[in-house]
C-alpha cells in the first residue's frame, strides 16, 4: 500500500474502536520511514488515547532509525523483535543463547538511552512502552524465553503505568493449541514482576488453528493479542481480529471493537490489500449466513417464525435463538433477507422463505410444494442459483395476472346491509382469513392484453361472485380451495393489501393455483380467479394440441 491507502487503512481502524495500532517498520524502507512521520507530524491524525506501534529488529542501526521515525509522538510502543528458538540461532544467526541474550541487553540499553533516558526534552515527553518479542517463542525452550524476559525486564525496568509488552508469537504453528496455551500458562505463573508484565500473543495461522490457539492463550493468561483484519499476514497469515471480536460478541463479551456494518469493513479492506475476503470466512464471508440446503432452511424459517411470535407476544425483543445462525445478522449490518439462498438442493422453506421476502405473504402448504417444484426444476436446467428476481419472475408468470395486462375494474355492489363491505370490516374479515365477505353482486369491465372485456357475476358471497362473473367470460372450471390473508404494507395511503389464493381444475387437468395481491379484496380475488381461469385454459389449449 502507498500512504494514501496506508492512512486509510489507519483511520478505518481508528473507527473501529482500536486503540494500540502498529502502522510500520521505519527501517524497513523510506516510504514506512515517511508514513510514520505523516502520521505523527500531521495535526488531529492521531487521538490522544491511541498508541502507535512501529517495529525493528535488534539491531542497533536500525533501532536509531526507528526511534528517529517516531519524534514527536504522544504515545509509543517500540516493538522490539529477536529470534530465540534454537532453529535460527544455529541456522540463521549462528548464536549461542548467551550471545543471543547479550545482543538483547545492548538493544534495550541503547533503547533506554535514546527514549525515556534521553537528554532531550521533546523526547522524554513522548511516553514509551517498550515491547520484546522472543520470535519463534513456540519453537524455544520455554526456560530460555524466561529467561531473556527477566533479563530485558531488568534492564528496561518497566512501572505497573507503563508496562513491558512481552510478545509471545506462535510464529510458525509447529504444535496443537492446547500446547502453545501450556507455554503461555508456564511463562504467566513464572515471570516475575508480573503485575509490570502484559503477556500478548501474536498467532500465525500454519496450521489453520491461529483463532482456537489466540482463545486457549488468553484463558492460559494472556493478556493481549496482535492480528489482523480477516488474518491477512505472511504465508497462512496472522489471526483474524474479525473473528476473535466476534466470537468474543457471540459469547455475551463485548469485545469494544465495532463490526456493526462488517461489510463496510471487507469492502475497506479488500480495496486497499487488493486481497479478497474468502466467501465462507467467518462472520464476514458472503455466504457466512446463507444456507442452500432444505433442511437447515427449514430450521432456519421455524426459527425467525417462532423469534417474530415471541416478540409480537411479549412487545419486547428476544434473546437470539435460532437454528444454524450464532449471531443476528442485523448486528453487522447483514441482510436477514441474504440468510436463504435457493438452488436445486433447497427445499420449500427456502423457496418459501424467499416469496415471503419478495411479496410479503406466506403461501399454502400446497402451493408451496407446487412452486417447489417448478423452482427446483428451473434450478436444475440452469444449474445457476435463484435470486429473489427470479422467484419474483416464476411465481408472477405460473400464478398471477401478467404485468403486461391492462386491467380496470369497475365494481358495484349490492347486500342486505351495506356496512358489511366497508373497507375497515372487510380488511378484518381478510385477517381473520374469513372469505366470506357479503358482495352479492359484480359489474367488471377490464382491459386485458388489448381487448376490452366485461362481465358480471352473483352470488351468496365476494368469492362466490367473483367465480361466477370470471366463468361468465367462457372459462370452465370448478373451485376446489381459497385461502386470504392481510399483507402489511408501510403506504401511508394503503397500510394494507390482502392476497387471495384460490386453486381451482377442470375435469381434463391437474389444478392450478392463482394469487392475486391487491389493496382492494375484491380486486385481488377478481386477480387470483382470473389469473388461474386463464392459465386453465391456456393448459387446456396446449393440451388439446
Amino acid at each position: 500500500m502507498d500512504g494514501d491507502a496506508k492512512l486509510r487503512y489507519f483511520q478505518s481502524l481508528l473507527s473501529l474502536g482500536y486503540k494500540e495500532i502498529e502502522v510500520s517498520y521505519p527501517s524497513a524502507s523510506q516510504t514506512e520511514y515517511e508514513f510514520t512521520r505523516r502520521l505523527i507530524t500531521t495535526p488531529g491524525l492521531i487521538p490522544d488515547d491511541v498508541w502507535l506501534q512501529i517495529m525493528a529488529p535488534c539491531r542497533e542501526d536500525l533501532i536509531k532509525r526507528t526511534i528517529d521515525s517516531a519524534r514527536g509522538a504522544k504515545k509509543i510502543i517500540l516493538h522490539i523483535h529477536l529470534s530465540t528458538s534454537d532453529c535460527f540461532r544455529d541456522i540463521v544467526f549462528n548464536m549461542s543463547e548467551q550471545e543471543t541474550i547479550d545482543l538483547a541487553v545492548r538493544c534495550i540499553r541503547l533503547i533506554r538511552e535514546l527514549t525515556k533516558d534521553s537528554p532531550d526534552p521533546d523526547v522524554r515527553k513522548t511516553e514509551w512502552i517498550l515491547e520484546f518479542t522472543p520470535e519463534n517463542f513456540q519453537d524455544t525452550s520455554v526456560e530460555f524465553a524466561l529467561e531473556i524476559c527477566e533479563t530485558i525486564k531488568a534492564v528496561w525496568q518497566p512501572t505497573e503505568q507503563h508496562k513491558i509488552i512481552f510478545n509471545l508469537p506462535s510464529t510458525v504453528e509447529v504444535a496443537m493449541p492446547n500446547t502453545f496455551a501450556d507455554q503461555i500458562e508456564f511463562f504467566c505463573d513464572h515471570i516475575t514482576e508480573r503485575s509490570k508484565v502484559c503477556v500478548s500473543l501474536h498467532n500465525h495461522n500454519d496450521r489453520g488453528t491461529a483463532v482456537a490457539t489466540a482463545e486457549l492463550g488468553q484463558l492460559a493468561g494472556a493478556d493481549r493479542i496482535e492480528g489482523c483484519l480477516f488474518g491477512n499476514g505472511e504465508r497462512t497469515g496472522n489471526v483474524d481480529l474479525v473473528t476473535l471480536a466476534l466470537n468474543l460478541y457471540t459469547q455475551g463479551v463485548n469485545p469494544g471493537i465495532d463490526f456493526s456494518n462488517v461489510n463496510s469493513v471487507v469492502a475497506m479492506v479488500e480495496e486497499l490489500t487488493k486481497i479478497p475476503v474468502h466467501f465462507r470466512a467467518p462472520y464476514a464471508g458472503k455466504y457466512t449466513f446463507c444456507t442452500f440446503t432444505g433442511t437447515h432452511q427449514d430450521a432456519i424459517r421455524k426459527g425467525y417464525k417462532n423469534l417474530n411470535a415471541l416478540q409480537k407476544r411479549t412487545g419486547r425483543a428476544q434473546k437470539w435463538r435460532m437454528p444454524y445462525l450464532p449471531m443476528d445478522p442485523m448486528d453487522l449490518g447483514r441482510k436477514h433477507e441474504a440468510i436463504i439462498r435457493v438452488n436445486s438442493q433447497s427445499g420449500k422453506s427456502g423457496i418459501a422463505w424467499l416469496v415471503k421476502e419478495v411479496f410479503n405473504i406466506d403461501m399454502p402448504r400446497e402451493l408451496e410444494i407446487a412452486f417447489t417444484r417448478i423452482v427446483k426444476v428451473h434450478a436444475t436446467d440452469t444449474g445457476l442459483e435463484i435470486t429473489p428476481e427470479v422467484i419474483e419472475n416464476l411465481f408472477q408468470t405460473n400464478y398471477m395476472l401478467p404485468n403486461y395486462a391492462d386491467l380496470e375494474l369497475v365494481t358495484r355492489t349490492i347486500s342486505e346491509d351495506e356496512s358489511n363491505v366497508k373497507s375497515n370490516e372487510v380488511d378484518t374479515k381478510v385477517a381473520n382469513e374469513q372469505i366470506h365477505i357479503p358482495i352479492t353482486s359484480l359489474n367488471a369491465s377490464f382491459v386485458l392484453n388489448g381487448v376490452q372485456r366485461s362481465t358480471c357475476g352473483s352470488g351468496n358471497e365476494l368469492l362466490s361472485t367473483v367465480v361466477n362473473a370470471v366463468k361468465q367470460l367462457g372459462f370452465e372450471f370448478e373451485l376446489i380451495d381459497h385461502k386470504t390473508q392481510l399483507v402489511q404494507n408501510s403506504d401511508f395511503d394503503y397500510p394494507s393489501r390482502t392476497a387471495c389464493f384460490v386453486k381451482i381444475h377442470s375435469e381434463k387437468l391437474s389444478p392450478i393455483w392463482g394469487v392475486g395481491i391487491h389493496k382492494s379484496p375484491i380486486w385481488s380475488t377478481f386477480q387470483a380467479v382470473l389469473g388461474a381461469a386463464g392459465k386453465l385454459a391456456a393448459n387446456e389449449a396446449v393440451d388439446r394440441s
